[in-house]
């Protein structure tokens, strides 16, 4: 009883100094948005957040289960190189029964970004001839037909032909880049594939990668390029050069190429262990050189993925130990490395947890994998890939949307309800991260973009005075790790009348408008601004 009784009057020595209360008036100041989170707020002891007599302090409930359509974010469809924009319907996507909630469901519902895994040549048949410049060619409408469902899109373009036929136009070939065949025996015309180290080939891809971004580096239409392409399904591995001694130098003339072509879109590479070796097999020990080339990559400002998740005899220690030396300082995309739809006996895996005839063990251990790396972005691949995780592991895909990623919310905003103009006044703001991977705003292609921001919204809902709080940083937002801000400003040009205040996560290149959905149950209104309290301007 004594150790309590020191500890009550340790309280109550910090009550009596002021330090508490601003917890106080937190507590019995308030007004309601939402039933409170309970979320803790670890600054509070600091002396850093005491609340102003004048301000009301909203609290807000999170929103953990609608699927926010957030960049670098959220589940990852592929699309066939071989179909068309009618493909929802033909390959069952509009349509897959989920025995979990007992109905059918659209795939486009739950994933936000369409991976494109296609050739050099499909988007480029001849010199000069672009497949986007024809809006009625196959591929154009299946990229608009995923635009228009609201999904963005995101591209590697492989080279290599050995094991998919001419990857590479032939027009590139016919200006005498020199190539090499498949040695599968696989000799024909149609499995050339270039040298990365030929003087032509570079040239001529380099021109192709240039009209490419002039198309593509569109925040707003693509999420991410998945920029190497090199190597035997342009997973960066099993090279084959004219010359050995010119790994280095193709890597960092390929890494070179994109970022300077692609200056908004994020940028990202296969973080494998051998990657840009010649290695035949696809995997082995880590090569020398692998660490540096990978740092190249990332000081430029490429971000990770990796195909391989769930595969244990292929991400192994190097890799979590990879993936996790850059968790939170750049994002990580997962691709599965199992396909679980008859062309890989999965059950070999050396985990021992793969049973044959049950795909499902599979996407626990890819979503297990992807958890431990923090990833950013699930895949769901496609055929029976996709099919599984719906049919038989529907409460996994629910549980990346709720745990997975990046999933952000203000649990407490404290504002004044009254503002005379010209007259200082402070917010005070905490912020969540419910997922378990991180909003990357320090990537250079994002660059701090996007801010918190408070608006004064009139009788239409429409913003009449956006102030943004220039010290977040929203790359700081950790799971478990609330941040709070004092934001001191002061309200100018606003005309005297009665407003409601509102919160968003604004994208600072487009004018302040809302560039990130927020995590949030309540009056959210369709712009994305979050509705907080009437607040009348003296």
């Amino acid at each position: 009883m004594n150790q309590y009784k020191t500890e009550y009057m340790k309280i109550t020595k910090k009550l009596m100094a002021g330090r508490l209360w601003g917890m106080i008036l937190l507590l019995f100041s308030s007004t309601t948005l939402c039933a409170c989170s309970g979320s803790s707020d670890e600054t509070k002891d600091k002396g850093e957040n005491e609340v102003p007599a004048e301000n009301v302090t909203v609290k807000i409930t999170a929103d953990k289960n609608t699927v926010l359509r957030n960049p670098l974010n959220g589940w990852v469809m592929y699309m066939g190189r071989s179909w068309d924009e009618n493909f929802w319907t033909s390959e069952g996507y509009d349509a897959v029964y989920v025995p979990d909630i007992g109905k059918t469901v659209k795939v486009s519902d739950y994933a936000s970004t369409c991976y494109i895994r296609t050739s050099w040549s499909s988007l480029n048949p001849a010199e000069g001839e672009y497949v986007w410049d024809n809006p009625n060619a196959r591929l154009t409408k299946l990229f608009q037909s995923a635009l228009n469902r609201n999904m963005r899109l995101s591209f590697r373009i492989v080279v290599d032909g050995r094991d998919q036929g001419l990857n590479t136009p032939q027009y590139v070939f016919d200006a005498g880049a020199e190539w090499y065949p498949d040695p599968n025996g696989n000799n024909g015309e149609n499995r050339k594939s270039p040298y990365p180290d030929d003087e032509v080939f570079q040239t001529k891809y380099a021109k192709f990668i240039e009209a490419f971004a002039k198309k593509f580096d569109d925040p707003d239409k693509v999420d991410f390029i998945d920029a190497y392409g090199l190597g035997k399904w342009g997973e960066a591995h099993s090279m084959v050069y004219k010359d050995y001694a010119n790994k280095s130098k193709v890597f960092e003339w390929v890494t070179s190429l994109y970022t300077r072509c692609f200056k908004k879109v994020p940028l990202v590479i296969n973080y494998h262990r051998l990657v840009g070796a010649n290695n035949t097999s696809g995997w082995g020990a880590v090569a020398p050189d692998t660490e540096q080339l990978m740092s190249s990559a990332i000081n430029k400002g490429y971000s990770l993925r990796h195909d391989a998740f769930g595969m244990n005899g292929y991400y192994q220690d190097w890799e979590k130990q990879f993936a996790e030396r850059w968790n939170y300082k750049r994002p990580i995309i997962m691709e599965g490395g199992w396909i679980t739809g008859g062309t890989h006996r999965y059950w070999i895996d050396p985990s021992g947890k793969y049973r044959e005839g049950h795909p499902e063990d599979v996407r626990q251990g890819e979503f297990d994998a992807s958890a431990e790396a923090h990833v950013n972005m699930m895949d769901l691949r496609v055929g029976d890939e996709t099919n599984s995780w719906f049919t038989k592991c529907f409460s996994l895909v629910q549980r990346f949307i709720t745990e997975g990623g990046y999933r952000l919310y203000p649990d407490m905003v404290s504002l004044p309800k009254e503002i005379s103009s010209g007259k200082q006044i402070t917010i005070i703001h905490r912020w969540n991260n419910l997922g378990w991977g991180y909003c990357p705003t320090n990537i250079p292609q994002w660059n701090q973009r996007y801010k918190v921001a408070f608006a004064l919204l009139d009788s239409k809902n429409e913003p009449k005075k956006i102030v943004v709080d220039q010290q977040t940083d929203l790359s700081t937002w950790l799971k478990g790790k609330p941040t709070t801000y004092n934001f001191d400003l002061n309200i100018k040009g606003v005309t005297v009348g009665a407003y409601t205040w509102a919160v968003g996560l604004v994208d600072t290149t487009k004018d302040n408008a809302i560039g990130l959905q927020m995590a949030i149950k309540g009056d959210v209104l369709p712009s994305g601004w979050a509705k907080l309290m009437t607040v009348t301007v003296k």
